[in-house]
């Protein structure tokens, strides 16, 4: 009955889903998709339909005041008012729409735009645009010369440039080589049974000319950008002078999200604060008079606020606007410091269900002398947001995972008062290193000797980017390694694969008065309360874990030759990396912070040809 009413009012089933947080992750505004049948590219904020709040499918509102404080002071920095963009401390982050694909409809959802343009024909070869082809059953058909029609499929090739720009790539300019257009040009895109570059060639059939696609990737084979944003709409042209580059569409290298997020941490000293910060929409403009109006007005939607005073909540109310807009606002400093001073566990301790945090350090008869203690979070709560996006090259952001370092990134709304955001409840476990420990490790001569050698190689780097981020440091080498390690190991006990944790580093830039060492490792998903304290609870077993990713550390498979590697004149182009290799360091990349760069596994383990004082863990931990 149910498919017999859907085919009677036309219904056509998506060709594809994404997930909410994929949105805000990994197919955000100007990413490009590939569906059953079509390619398409995400539409940017100004093009989705977000509906009425309340509905099903809305975009809901997500709090986190000091993730939005940050992100506004970010934004600002990177875009000028003449720029139109419209962030507001009272404009909050919301949850991108979404779809019901048993009733799709137009007033719900996020609109996409078929991208690339040009089409290869699967018969013949013959290169052609979009409105040369005939539609047919999901297909696109294409009229082959003396043969039956042939179906047609979107082009693996575009052009970009490192502003983000994304145009179809300029078939004609370049297999005629700069010069003059013939007429009518009848292009082909003949590929060897490899698909490598090396065996693509574009040929023109009208004047027989023809050209490598390889020939593309030297520089000034294509004409300068013109600043297309295909994602933002018809008329989104903004100046250019960039040269372009070919990539494939599918490539790695085409969508660089720049994503920042934050751990909601309460405020002990005030137990109403985050009660008053998931209501901050309709708390933000109060004010000491007005409020008792407000929470009558809305005094369904501020019922968990009913105990309370007018006084509580508005002095609760002032320490967040204040605490949250200052001048020095940063996202991990303050989640470093609620950790340390989190309070030893207590038998039969448990969360509440309101929580949002709930983490205890963990009551251990003993630690390795490198470590200094073990903060259990069996409840975390975090949101992260997209500022914006890059293409070729990826922005790294600084040790407080923002994206403040001068990079302008491609915007994925003309103007909007909003940016999409996602919250993952999960849990995780906070091992914070001895302070005395690193400090005295980073003073050894064998390690100053190995951070000259590693910044050499970051030196070399730095010529090939634009804005590059500071150097971190050796401490940030030692504790990124150290999370990597850790994570293969914990993964083969906890029940979660290796893929499914995440690492957070806390780590303070060099000559920075705020020491921090340690690391997060973490598991959530968006769709769920939280887990099942399978992470959690291998926080107790650390010096097993340890001792386990110290066995396998010490020797990879690829030594002596990763044990040997040196960043400095790499030919290989591994500026940003010591002793690592896919053998040994290198996890999926959405568990790494980083791309898998800053890795030596040489600076936690002994290695094969460096000196055993360069390890943070000289000896197997006891």
């Amino acid at each position: 009955m149910a498919q017999a009413r859907r085919a009677k009012r036309g219904y056509e089933p998506p060709q594809g889903a994404i997930r909410q947080s994929q949105i805000v992750t990994t197919f955000g505004p100007g990413a490009m998709v590939d569906l059953l049948h079509d390619a398409v590219l995400i539409g940017g904020l100004d093009l989705w339909a977000m509906g009425a709040q309340g509905r099903a499918g809305a975009g809901e509102i997500i709090q986190e005041p000091r993730l939005r404080a940050r992100v506004l002071q970010v934004l600002q920095a990177q875009f000028d008012d003449e720029d139109g963009v419209e962030l507001s401390l009272d404009r909050p982050f919301r949850a991108p729409p979404a779809g019901d694909d048993s009733a799709p409809s137009r007033a719900m959802g996020i609109k996409a735009f078929e991208f690339p343009r040009w089409f290869v024909c699967q018969n013949c070869r013959a290169l052609v645009r979009k409105d040369q082809l005939d539609y047919k059953g999901h297909t696109y058909r294409h009229a082959c010369i003396g043969r039956k029609n042939g179906t047609a499929t979107p082009v693996r090739f575009v052009s970009a440039c490192k502003h983000g720009h994304l145009d179809d790539f300029p078939w004609k300019f370049f297999v005629h080589n700069k010069g003059p257009v013939c007429s009518h040009p009848q292009l082909y895109l003949e590929e060897g049974s490899s698909g490598d570059f090396s065996e693509v060639i574009v040929r023109c059939e009208t004047c027989q000319q023809w050209r490598k696609l390889s020939e593309a990737k030297t520089d000034q084979a294509l004409p300068k950008c013109q600043g297309e944003r295909p994602w933002l709409g018809v008329d989104s042209r903004e100046g250019c002078d960039e040269p372009q580059k070919l990539i494939v569409r599918t490539a790695s290298n085409s969508y660089f999200p720049q994503v920042m997020s934050a751990l909601t941490i309460p405020d002990p000293e005030d137990p109403i604060r985050s009660k008053v910060e998931r209501s901050m929409e309709l708390l933000e403009p109060a004010t000491l008079e007005n409020l008792p109006l407000i929470r009558q007005l809305y005094a369904a939607k501020l019922s968990h606020l009913a105990e309370y005073a007018d006084e509580q909540i508005w002095a609760s109310l002032q320490a967040i606007r204040g605490k949250v807009t200052g001048p020095n606002v940063k996202l991990r400093t303050p989640e470093y410091e609620r950790f340390m001073h989190e309070p030893l566990e207590q038998h039969g301790e448990i969360p509440r269900e309101e929580d949002e945090f709930f983490a205890r350090r963990a009551d251990l008869d003993e630690l390795p002398k490198q470590l200094d203690r073990i903060v259990l979070a069996s409840k975390l709560r975090e949101v992260r947001t997209l500022i914006g996006f890059t293409r070729l090259e990826a922005a790294t952001p600084n040790l407080q995972g923002e994206y403040d370092l001068g990079v302008r990134p491609a915007r994925i709304a003309r103007s909007c008062a909003w940016l999409p955001a996602t919250e993952i409840h999960g849990e995780g476990v906070f091992i914070a290193l001895s302070e005395a420990a690193v400090a005295a490790w980073e003073a050894l001569p064998e390690v100053r000797t190995r951070e000259a050698e590693l910044e050499a190689g970051y030196e070399q780097w730095v010529g090939t980017v634009k804005n590059p981020p500071p150097f971190p440091g050796i401490r940030f080498y030692m504790l990124h390694t150290l999370a990597h390690m850790l994570i293969t190991a914990v993964s083969l006990e906890c029940g979660y694969a290796a893929s499914a944790i995440r690492e957070r580093i806390y780590c303070s830039a060099p000559g920075e008065d705020q020491k921090m060492a340690a690391i997060l490792l973490s598991t959530g998903t968006s769709g769920s309360e939280g887990t099942l304290g399978g992470l959690v609870e291998q926080g107790r077993r650390v010096g097993l874990h340890l001792r386990y990713a110290w066995d396998l550390a010490t020797l990879c498979s690829s030594d002596p030759v990763c044990a040997h590697h040196s960043p400095r004149g790499d030919y290989g182009e591994q500026y940003l990396c010591g002793a690592a290799c896919h053998s040994c360091l290198f996890i999926a990349e959405c568990s790494c912070e980083r791309y898998n760069k800053y890795l030596d596994r040489a600076l936690v383990v002994p290695v094969i040809g460096q000196p055993r004082a360069l390890a943070f863990f000289p000896e197997r931990p006891g």
